[in-house]
């Protein structure tokens, strides 16, 4: 396949699944927390390799609806990371036109955590280079239900009726719909770790997405077989359903 052909093919959306910080730390005889750091070091260099290859959005699974149920003193240190990331981070990303969104119900999360990502958001709003969708205290279960919801108001205000409901409307009120510009779904999803599963993530949109998973550990997870991946996706054929 030729430079141009690979272009062409290139997925204009890549999800990511970043598992394995917790037992890279293991492997390495270090804390949860340095596992998770590492982890936000691996995901700077994916960001940036990304970027460079021309992806146009790149959504990574960051805190789930379901990693609450860890313990406090890690849940308390990924937010302390988070923080850490946006206030060391943000000023590159704004210089190379990257644009920040967050997808799930991140209001909930701790207040620093709040406040570092309003000003994530507002820094970025502008910027229209690669879109950079944080999955942050979200659950594919969680969107869809919320999806639901919203939609259920608007019959019951009467602005619409139950026979008007469609698959467009629903992708609308998903957190990658309106509110955060309508991304499209995800043509890549990778996961580290040799895990095989989706864990809750991108439910909806996963519809016809290719999968690819990788005994990689987060941390140890490199922009070069982050590429091998993508131009691995770029030699399938996608039927979505058809011949």
């Amino acid at each position: 396949m030729d430079k141009k052909e690979l272009t062409e093919k290139m997925p204009a959306h890549v999800a990511v699944i970043m598992d394995g910080n917790g037992r890279w730390a293991e492997r390495n005889g270090v804390s949860r927390l340095s596992g998770h750091n590492a982890g936000m070091l691996a995901m700077k260099e994916i960001i940036k390799r990304a970027d460079v290859m021309g992806i146009k959005y790149l959504t990574v699974y960051a805190f789930s609806t379901e990693n609450w149920k860890r313990s406090q003193e890690e849940v308390g240190g990924i937010f302390n990371l988070l923080v850490k990331y946006v206030g060391s981070e943000l000023t590159e990303l704004h210089e190379n036109n990257v644009r920040v969104r967050i997808l799930g119900d991140w209001r909930q999360v701790p207040k620093a955590a709040v406040t570092s990502i309003e000003k994530a958001l507002d820094t970025t709003k502008n910027n229209d280079g690669l879109q950079f969708n944080i999955a942050l205290n979200y659950g594919g279960r969680q969107e869809i239900l919320h999806a639901v919801r919203t939609i259920c108001s608007r019959v019951s205000s009467g602005e619409i009726g139950i026979s008007d409901v469609t698959e467009t409307m629903i992708s609308d009120a998903l957190y990658t719909g309106e509110e955060n510009g309508k991304i499209p779904d995800p043509d890549l999803i990778i996961r580290t770790s040799g895990e095989e599963r989706l864990s809750n993530f991108l439910l909806w949109q996963c519809a016809y997405s290719e999968l690819a998973f990788t005994d990689s550990l987060w941390p140890d997870f490199t922009p070069d077989e982050f590429e091998n991946i993508v131009h691995a996706f770029a030699g399938r054929k996608r039927r979505f359903g058809g011949r």
